[in-house]
C-alpha cells in the first residue's frame, strides 16, 4: 500500500535495535521540500537514540525506490532564494546520513533517478534487486546533479559518474551499479532481498554500537567540507534552474507528462 498524501509520507519503525525508515510519495516515492526536511531530521534523532544501533532506509511499494525530487517544486522556483532552498533539501540529507553515528543500510527495490541515486550513495551499505536500475536525468533538463554528485563519486568514482551523467536518458542496470560499488548484493526478487537484509541488519544489531559508530567516522573520512560544499552546489543548481535553456527544458518536459 502506497501514500497518496500530496507531502508523502514518513515513517519509523523500531525494534531489536534496529530502526527502519520508511518513505513515501504518489509520484514514484519522489521527494517534497517537506518530506526531505523530515528525513534529516529523523536520521539526526535516531543518530542520538541509545536504542538504535543500525539504521535500514526503504521507500514503500515494490515498483520505484525514489524518482529524486519533486518535479512541480522545482518547475516553481522562481528566484535564486528558492532555488537554493529547492536543492538544499538533499544537501542537508546526505549531510544528515554521512553525520549520523549508526551505519545506514539502504533497501532498494526498484527504479532510482536523481536525488534517489544520491540516497543511495549516501547510505552505508546496499542491498537490491535486478529491478534496481539507475539514471542521472538531470543534465537532460539543464542543470546538474552537483548536489548528490560529492556523494555519488565517492561511493562509485568520478568515470562512473561521469557515465552517468553525461548520458541522461541512459538506465544502467543493478549489476552496472553494483560493478561500480553502489549496490553491495542484488537480488532476484523482492522477498530474497528482505531475507538476506533481515539477517544481515539482525547480526550488524548485535555489534558493539562504539565499534560500528568508529567505523562508520572512517568510511567518511575527508568528507568534513561537505557541509559547506553541498550548500555551495545548492546555490550553484539554484541558479542554473532559472536560466531560459532549463526553463525551456522544463516546459517541454512538462507537456510530455
Amino acid at each position: 500500500m502506497t501514500t497518496d498524501r500530496t507531502n508523502g509520507s514518513l515513517y519509523t519503525k523500531i525494534e531489536n535495535k534496529v530502526a527502519t525508515i520508511e518513505f513515501g510519495h504518489p509520484a514514484s516515492n519522489s521527494f517534497v521540500s517537506e518530506l526531505l526536511a523530515r528525513l534529516a531530521k529523523e536520521f539526526d534523532r535516531l543518530g542520538e537514540n541509545d536504542e538504535v544501533s543500525v539504521i535500514v532506509l526503504k521507500s514503500e511499494g515494490e515498483r520505484a525506490f525514489c524518482a529524486g525530487a519533486s518535479f512541480d517544486e522545482l518547475v516553481a522556483v522562481s528566484n535564486l532564494e528558492e532555488g537554493k532552498e529547492f536543492f538544499s533539501g538533499f544537501a542537508d540529507v546526505i549531510n544528515a546520513m554521512r553525520k549520523c553515528p549508526k551505519p545506514i543500510i539502504g533497501r532498494v527495490q526498484g527504479k532510482t533517478v536523481g536525488g534517489g541515486v544520491g540516497l543511495a550513495s549516501a547510505c552505508d551499505y546496499v542491498h537490491a534487486t535486478v529491478e534496481a536500475a539507475i539514471k542521472l536525468s538531470e543534465i537532460s533538463i539543464g542543470i546538474g546533479p552537483f548536489v548528490i554528485a560529492p556523494a555519488v563519486e565517492r561511493k562509485m568514482g568520478k568515470a562512473a559518474l561521469a557515465e552517468l551523467t553525461l548520458y541522461p536518458t541512459e538506465w544502467k542496470n543493478a549489476y552496472w551499479a553494483k560493478e561500480q560499488g553502489l549496490y553491495a548484493k542484488v537480488y532476484d526478487s523482492i522477498s530474497e532481498l528482505d531475507k538476506e537484509l533481515d539477517i544481515h541488519i539482525q547480526k550488524l544489531a548485535t555489534y558493539n554500537p562504539e565499534a560500528l559508530a568508529e567505523m562508520k567516522k572512517v568510511l567518511w573520512e575527508g568528507t568534513e567540507h561537505w557541509d559547506d560544499l553541498l550548500l555551495e552546489r545548492a546555490e550553484a543548481s539554484g541558479r542554473l534552474a532559472l536560466s531560459p535553456n532549463t526553463k525551456n527544458a522544463l516546459e517541454k518536459f512538462k507537456k510530455q507528462k
